[in-house]
């Protein structure tokens, strides 16, 4: 009876740890296996002896069965636990990384725009300062053409008082041939 109640104990384990594995069909090569194990286990293959009921050696048999299996289960499950411990890590990582590669392309975007910002800057305070050099030398050229006439002006101007000197000079000498003719004439 005792014998009856571990079984049915060991089945409801593994069921229980059947049942918090995902459902899954087993492989041909799994149920192979298994009916390998059973047919060992059928044939006398444990360390009863013979003098027990043959009742009680199949019960022990399947004890012994049902315990491997559940070794086996939970030995599998924990495997599985493991490995999707080992995705979530492998994921979280994978995530984390991505992440800060994300973040890393966000900075490099920003120094772009602000760095592209700054050349344009730059860029157009040369063609200022080209189109404002193009305007210096547009204007130096004007005062030199305009200190040139400055100094035409002045050469001009200082012609003009010497030709108004010359001209008050010759007025006066008129008026005093014009007085010498007048006397010589009375």
């Amino acid at each position: 009876m005792s014998s009856l109640f571990h079984r049915n104990k060991d089945s409801t384990r593994t069921r229980k740890s059947q049942s918090d594995s995902p459902p899954s069909s087993p492989s041909p090569t799994a149920k192979n296996l298994r009916h390998e194990r059973l047919a060992r286990l059928d044939s006398g293959g444990s360390n009863l002896s013979s003098t027990e009921p043959s009742s009680d050696r199949a019960a022990a048999r399947a004890s012994a069965y049902y315990r491997r299996e559940n070794r086996l289960a939970s030995l599998g499950s924990k495997t599985e636990d493991e490995k999707e411990k080992d995705f979530k890590k492998l994921y979280e990582s994978a995530f984390n990384e991505n992440e800060k590669l994300k973040n890393n392309l966000r900075e490099a975007h920003l120094e772009l725009v602000d760095i592209k910002a700054k050349l344009e800057r730059v860029a157009k305070k040369q063609d200022q300062s080209s189109s404002q050099s193009g305007l210096l030398e547009a204007e130096k050229r004007e005062k030199r053409a305009l200190e040139r006439k400055m100094s035409e002006m002045e050469d001009e101007l200082k012609a003009l008082t010497d030709l108004k000197s010359d001209n008050q000079r010759l007025k006066d000498e008129n008026g005093a041939l014009i007085r010498v003719i007048s006397k010589l004439s009375k």
